[in-house]
């Protein structure tokens, strides 16, 4: 049985998409699917390998991690504004107990990380979906000077415009974590 999971990010200088491209690594070291998904932004460039989110990718997504720059502590507002247009799938379930995490960069070490994966979590437990973070038995998460932490992956692009090692490590992890969550449910019987 084949396993997807969307990696739906935006990512206007890099950095974020740094983050899910090692998070698609670790989806792919799982033996998983990483389906790489954008939003449609009025006034910020997108690149040409992203493809824009559908309403299909929700429904046949067997899990989805959600990563966004960090605005004043919360998602870019592109990401904010697809989620509030979700109430259809929200009324049909098509979240509903499948495995989520989230992640995010910023540019400083202080820059609001952790309330932007709090924030991103949000509109993932109110589609009912299974919050997934990382472990403390991940040493990367005890060990990192910079971006990562229980809640998601993060990068502080201020400190280097690549990934740590260790922010490397986190989303990896968090990628490969999701992925087989995500299996596992799939084993489950469905009620």
């Amino acid at each position: 049985m084949s396993c997807r999971i969307v990696i739906f990010y935006f990512s206007r200088h890099g950095a974020t998409q740094q983050l899910a491209d090692a998070i698609a690594e670790g989806v792919s070291k799982a033996g998983a699917e990483p389906l790489m998904r954008t939003v449609e932004s009025d006034s910020e460039a997108k690149s040409a390998r992203d493809i824009s989110i559908s309403r299909d990718d929700l429904k046949q997504c067997d899990g989805l991690i959600l990563g966004s720059p960090t605005r004043f502590g919360h998602m870019a507002s592109g990401l904010q504004k697809f989620w509030e247009s979700t109430s259809s799938e929200w009324l049909a379930g098509a979240l509903e107990d499948k495995p989520g995490a989230v992640f995010t960069s910023s540019q400083s070490l202080h820059g609001g990380q952790e309330s932007t994966l709090l924030t991103l979590a949000l509109p993932l437990l109110h589609h009912g979906m299974t919050l997934v973070g990382i472990p403390y038995s991940e040493p990367a998460v005890q060990q990192t000077q910079s971006g990562g932490s229980p809640y998601g992956a993060s990068h502080v692009d201020g400190i280097s415009n690549t990934l740590s090692a260790h922010e490397r490590q986190c989303a990896i992890r968090l990628g490969q974590r999701v992925s087989q969550i995500a299996k596992a449910m799939q084993e489950l019987p469905k009620p």
